[in-house]
């Protein structure tokens, strides 16, 4: 058992995102020095001011305001009723203005704003409970031109007064209304900054092009709080959409203080399923490996340890979930009564059989205790790191003696369960609990099952499947023309990813949920391969899978800088083209020929793994490599 010291229960509504213990002292110090010296009381001030959360003074990491931008329609027509019906190219959260005159005949106009259409070019008035629909009525003055539609007061939620309330709308219908022009109308949308230009994404499918579009501008409409919310329906912060939402945003976006900021509101504000406890532990970790800044690990450490529930272990350290948790446990972790999830809604668990001693929770329970093992070797805490490696090596092992079908060899859904569900077996492969003799079997049965799964489980079963080197069934299912898949929110008109496949597997889904884009991460991250080996980018991976692709090409904004990536297959030879500013290791796909030049000069490869050829410590630099 872990011994944690016992921090008092923090009382916190919304933590301070700009002070710290650290910023109080030097405030004081700087006061007596000015007293003592006779500084003017103006500096004192201002070196007050500088002196805020000094430890985490970055442009990368500061918090910054949120920012208000002008879109205007892209297309105005009248409709089969006469009303003037409205479309801009995306769906954002925003606020509508008209500029419009008043006449004598011409005194109140009846406004729809939505986020659905029909086939006769009107707004969608009866959508469903949470895709977006908004009535109201325009009564004009005879002295004003320019009006702001209000909205309802609950789209003022999470939102700082000087924006005001916005709402995920893209189409407006007018009625009464006359002409306008384009300029006339605006949708100002409203956003954390986002760098259009931070990341890119072809290929020669044209399907998964349009997949990464959605997903990318799911990462920038969805920011409009300024912290990671669900969206719409609840705007709150969830653990496990936030960490979706924190990929996709690393890999579209070079700003790393949203994710920061929506972590710290967690750590305090915590949310009721059991496996989204333990998802803060992952959210920190995610942090050091993009960022390479270990002061978020070092300010939180202490309420991460909590994370991993211990407290909750049998002796052989498989952890169930009571009805209350112990009151030392909830005083640690913020929260008084947790319940396993494994996914949502429960429609999607492939029939999981909710037994106490659940196979997913434990095998979450067993990927953070080997996290905070990371953690504590990074902030050199070698006997914390001791304890939590010992721990998460017996917990691995009771999972892969009790939790295994020794018939099928496949992972069971619990302790005294007879089903296997999809779930119960791609999480023990991507968090590295099955041994690699014993993989074969669960792929086979992983890949009868389609995407049995909701969304949000959707990037661990594709995590799965990429880094197994299933890729041709990854990008089958990834862009499938199926109600499962992303092409049915395309087919659906959406530019911003739903909260689950279709409204026949949610009845109250949002269509503006981040937890739905998981390509955001993907794409980039699997397809192009590029990833952190060493925290902050100090060495890349890349790593291309192209399955059935013949040529795509990328780019992201790492904390150190641009990464590139382009490929191809041409005339039976793979072609990969690169520029990385940071050591790497690049990876190719075995094809039968194995003669390998980087940039004219023929190598040898250092390893080959799971039909892959690997050269490793490449420095930086801009590359061609070619291999036929």
């Amino acid at each position: 058992m872990i011994h944690i010291k016992n921090n008092k229960s923090l009382n916190i509504t919304l933590p301070s995102f700009t002070k710290s213990f650290n910023s109080i002292i030097t405030c004081i110090i700087i006061r007596i020095i000015s007293s003592l010296w006779r500084i003017p009381f103006i500096v004192y001030i201002i070196s007050l001011i500088l002196s805020l959360n000094s430890e985490e003074r970055h442009p990368l990491f500061d918090e910054r305001p949120l920012q208000q931008e002008d879109y205007f329609p892209v297309e105005i027509k009248r409709n089969v009723n006469g009303n003037l019906f409205i479309e801009f190219e995306k769906t954002y959260f925003a606020k509508l203005e008209l500029k419009i005159k008043k006449t004598e005949n011409l005194t109140k106009l009846i406004i729809h704003m939505g986020e659905d259409k029909t086939k006769n070019f009107a707004v969608n008035k009866k959508p469903g409970p949470n895709i977006r629909y908004w009535k109201t009525e325009l009564t004009l003055q005879k002295n004003q031109q320019i009006y702001l539609i209000p909205l309802p007061s609950k789209d003022a939620r999470m939102m700082p007064p000087n924006i005001g309330p916005v709402m995920p709308f893209r189409y407006v219908e007018i009625e009464n209304c006359p002409q306008l022009n384009k300029n006339d109308i605006k949708q100002i949308a409203v956003f954390y900054p986002f760098n259009e230009n931070a990341s890119s994404f072809k290929s020669s499918d044209k399907e998964l092009d349009k997949i990464w579009e959605l997903c990318k501008h799911t990462m920038k409409a969805t920011s409009f709080s300024g912290i990671f919310v669900d969206g719409d329906r609840e705007r709150i912060p969830y653990e496990a959409d936030t960490y979706i939402n924190q990929l996709g945003w690393y890999y579209t976006n070079n700003d790393f203080s949203i994710p920061r900021k929506s972590l710290e509101y967690l750590i305090f504000k915590p949310t009721w399923p059991t496996e989204w406890i333990m998802f803060a532990i992952m959210i920190a970790w995610k942090d050091y490996q993009f960022t390479g800044n270990i002061d978020f690990l070092k300010k939180f450490y202490e309420y991460l340890k909590y994370r991993t529930l211990v407290d909750l272990e049998r002796d052989d350290g498989l952890i169930s979930t009571p009805e209350k948790l112990p009151e030392n446990l909830a005083k640690k972790i913020c929260i008084k009564q947790i319940h396993d999830i494994v996914d949502w809604p429960p429609g999607e668990r492939d029939n999981y059989d909710m037994k106490p001693i659940n196979t997913v929770v434990n095998v979450f329970h067993y990927h953070v205790l080997d996290l905070m093992a990371n953690i504590a070797n990074a902030l050199n805490k070698k006997d914390d790191e001791k304890i939590f490696r010992n721990s998460a090596e017996k917990t691995k092992n009771s999972i892969n003696k009790k939790l295994v079908n020794s018939k099928t060899s496949l992972y069971i859904d619990g302790e005294g369960s007879s089903h296997s569900s999809l779930h119960a077996n791609f999480f023990p492969l991507i968090f590295g609990i099955t041994p690699q003799d014993k993989t074969k079997p669960i792929l086979q049965f992983i890949k009868t099952k389609g995407m049995a799964c909701s969304v949000y489980a959707a990037q661990f079963l594709l995590e799965t499947l990429f880094d197994y080197n299933e890729v041709d069934y990854a990008m089958k299912i990834m862009t499938a023309n199926n109600d499962r898949s992303w092409v049915n929110m395309i087919k659906k008109n959406a530019t911003i990813t739903f909260e689950a496949w279709d409204e026949k597997y949610k009845a109250n889904l949002d269509w503006n949920h981040a937890w739905g884009a998981a390509p955001a991460n993907l794409i980039p991250g699997k397809i192009l391969g590029i990833e952190p080996l060493i925290p902050g980018f100090e060495k890349t991976l890349i790593q291309p899978r192209p399955g059935h692709l013949t040529w795509a090409e990328g780019y992201i904004t790492s904390v150190r800088g641009k990464i590139y990536v382009k490929f191809s297959f041409q005339n039976q030879k793979f072609i990969l083209v690169c520029e990385t500013p940071t050591t790497t290791k690049i990876g190719l796909p075995k094809i039968k020929n194995t003669q390998l030049l980087i940039n004219g000069k023929e190598i040898l490869p250092d390893y080959e793994f799971n039909n892959y050829i690997f050269m490793d410590n490449i420095p930086s630099g801009k590359y061609e490599i070619i291999q036929k």
